[in-house]
């Protein structure tokens, strides 16, 4: 499959989370995502555009901090406009970003952008909920069978 998130090409990282151990690395879990983000996973705000074609759109936020809690590393967010954030990952040496995709031809700035906080992002509750629905998905498609 050929991978157009930014940072695709970045060094493969591995899951720290023994729980995680199926995914191989960020490119393996952008695969299991694509079949899991869906309308109810995008931001309320942006659904009226989210469709299987534009699949990341609305997603940066709940899948950064699912990346985190299986590779660990960081979450940092560009600044948008109305105050928003488009959060993307850094693990080590590699930057990516797993729902860039959703921004077409727009090149994002990825340097010297704020470190995000969970503790932040979650206080709204609609974003907790997408975000535990996003990882129970998960959990249940690397499930073993």
């Amino acid at each position: 499959m050929g991978y157009r998130f930014y940072g695709n090409e970045s060094a493969p990282v591995k899951p720290i989370n023994e729980k995680y151990s199926a995914i191989r690395d960020q490119r393996h879990l952008y695969d299991i995502l694509s079949d899991i983000w869906c309308e109810y996973t995008c931001a309320p705000r942006l659904r009226a555009g989210w469709s299987k074609e534009d699949r990341t759109r609305g997603q940066c936020s709940i899948t950064a901090f699912l990346v985190q809690d299986i590779f660990g590393g960081k979450v940092y967010g560009i600044p948008r406009e109305g105050g928003n954030f488009h959060c993307y990952n850094v693990v080590g040496d590699s930057l990516f970003d797993l729902t860039s995709e959703q921004f077409g031809d727009e090149v994002l700035c990825y340097e010297g952008n704020p470190e995000q906080f969970r503790e932040i992002h979650f206080a709204k509750t609609e974003k907790r909920e997408r975000y535990e629905y996003l990882k129970a998905e998960l959990e249940k498609a690397i499930a073993p069978e």
